[in-house]
């Protein structure tokens, strides 16, 4: 990136506002950067006025639920990557006083993933549980999974059938909940279910013995899903490892050098 940037935000829901200030403030301080990381909470019809006075203060930061897919459409430019998943999740002002759109989430889900199955999955048989910005990326990431057909369940079963249409080939839409986690051996759970109370966004009676779970949602102390995932004997890890990679790969695409990742970590502790 060729231009500094004169502030640091992170424009979404309350609730996703809880640990980002925290690692990136501590990246921040690690490298000796005078800019401190804050968290807005920004309602839809405040978005496009948000991005204008941000492009004005030559902004760079974060997206988050519920405005990934609303921001991109706001973007002067928008990267490969962010055009692909049709959502936006990291962004800083170019020279010309535009905003630029990039979407860290798919480097996040693979590094997640890495961490739950090892190397990229082959052979995997892949549920997707929603459709909206997140669900892309998680779509844009399997795109580099070898043999790992996906099946994709919403509660929005036109934006399931819509995402499946993007990612033709890759990606299934299908109607019925048992039938998309029937068999699979790794469910990706793409809604905000689990960010407030204790639901699940499946029945566990429906997993294989073997599955594993990947919940992109995360809390203090992680998910109740993924908590009793684990007691059941499943693999599973929770949003929080995403979180960090997407957030260290925003940190290079905003300042051209990579975080200080163990002191993003320990602010977390």
């Amino acid at each position: 990136m060729k231009v500094r940037p004169g502030r640091l935000v992170l424009l979404g829901h309350p609730v996703a506002h809880s640990l980002s200030p925290r690692f990136q403030n501590a990246a921040l301080a690690a490298a000796g950067i005078p800019l401190t990381y804050e968290a807005i909470d920004v309602a839809p019809n405040e978005l496009g006025a948000m991005a204008a006075l941000l492009a004005e203060q030559a902004g760079a930061g974060n997206v988050t639920v519920p405005h990934k897919v609303a921001f991109a459409a706001l973007c002067a430019e928008r990267t490969v990557l962010a055009e692909r998943v049709g959502a936006v999740n990291t962004f800083w002002t170019n020279e010309t006083g535009g905003l630029v759109g990039d979407n860290t989430d798919v480097g996040g889900i693979n590094a997640s993933v890495h961490e739950l199955l090892g190397p990229p999955p082959s052979r995997t048989r892949v549920t997707l549980l929603g459709a909206g910005g997140s669900a892309a990326a998680v779509c844009a990431a399997a795109e580099s999974w070898r043999g790992a057909p996906m099946r994709c369940w919403s509660r929005r079963p036109k934006q399931a059938r819509m995402l499946a249409h993007r990612f033709d080939g890759t990606v299934e839409s299908v109607a019925d909940l048992a039938d998309a986690v029937r068999g699979s051996t790794l469910i990706v759970n793409a809604t905000p279910i689990g960010m407030i109370g204790d639901d699940f966004p499946v029945p566990f009676e429906l997993l294989a013995p073997d599955a594993a779970v990947l919940d992109l949602v995360y809390r203090v102390g992680e998910t109740p899903w993924v908590r009793a995932a684990r007691l059941r004997g499943h693999r599973a890890v929770d949003g929080l490892p995403m979180l960090l990679a997407q957030g260290a790969l925003a940190f290079e695409r905003w300042f051209g050098v990579p975080p200080d990742r163990e002191a993003m970590r320990a602010s977390l502790a």
